[in-house]
């Protein structure tokens, strides 16, 4: 009884925060989602689905974030991982300090500085500019979802790069020259020892990118010029420029709906994962 007590009291301040930053704000949303728009925006109070009803007026958001989102994710997990095994693996001790600062020095800087950055670059003076010099005209980077998925992937790739990291410098060295005494190819190897154990990196990485990314406003702002709308920016419209609070609510709600759906793929990857390494482990 005495320890029951003690771990109540130790977790009773992350419940309180949790029940007021957390719960609390998700409860308001979600009633707020059922009201309607007041004559001068805002909310009034109601019990009504039109919110949820109009929902496919926002679809082109949907649409982007449901794609952007997880491509982004896929294309910083296939840049990062191999950037991570090289600094977990194969670096030199020597430098390794030094790489990884490099890859921490883009936070030191404001997202906003970073990204009007990449306006110049994509733009007609950057390398649309530098493809005509070589003859290749007619090249449209800013303002196109490609653009966008280029400022994701740079401001987002730290985010996957560590997580990776970590779960590699972990890994226990002496199981793969076990593997490689046991005659299997370096691929083999990578295949079923590195890759198994890594993935609780890559599902923590994937995870940070892909919440983060599908909550996104910034970047498609300003590198999809008003063209490439995420969740976020419709968000940031409904309830500080058209102040529908009932109609934001209810796409706020729905976002959160796919945010638990992803919850429950991150915790079945994990404890697939999980078995993976233990299964390697008794090898």
């Amino acid at each position: 009884m005495k320890g029951s007590l003690a771990h109540r009291l130790l977790l009773l301040p992350a419940t309180l925060w949790l029940l007021v930053m957390l719960v609390l704000p998700l409860l308001v949303v979600t009633i707020f989602s059922f009201g309607d728009r007041g004559p001068a925006g805002g909310y009034v109070p109601a019990f009504s689905l039109d919110q949820y009803a109009n929902l496919p007026a926002r679809f082109t958001a949907f649409k982007n974030t449901m794609i952007l989102a997880p491509a982004g994710t896929l294309a910083a997990l296939l840049i990062a991982y191999p950037l991570a095994y090289y600094l977990a693996v194969k670096a030199n001790p020597n430098i390794k300090t030094i790489l990884l600062v490099m890859i921490i020095v883009p936070f030191w800087t404001s997202i906003l500085i970073r990204t009007y950055a990449w306006i110049y670059i994509l733009g007609g003076q950057g390398i649309p500019r530098l493809l005509e010099f070589f003859g290749i005209e007619g090249v449209r980077l800013i303002n196109t979802p490609y653009s966008v998925l280029i400022g994701i992937i740079y401001g987002y790739l730290p985010l996957m790069v560590f997580p990776i990291y970590v779960s590699l410098e972990k890994l226990d060295k002496r199981l793969l020259e076990a593997s490689q005494d046991l005659g299997a190819s370096p691929f083999r190897t990578f295949r079923n020892v590195t890759l198994p154990l890594s993935i609780p990196g890559i599902a923590t990485g994937c995870m940070l990118v892909f919440i983060l990314l599908m909550g996104e406003f910034l970047i498609p702002a300003l590198l999809g010029g008003g063209k490439v709308f995420f969740i976020g920016n419709a968000l940031v419209d409904l309830f500080l420029q058209s102040r529908n609070w009932a109609y934001g609510s209810a796409v706020a709600t729905t976002l959160v709906l796919v945010m638990l759906i992803t919850v429950s793929i991150y915790m079945k990857l994990m404890m697939r994962g999980s078995n993976q390494r233990e299964e390697v482990s008794l090898l």
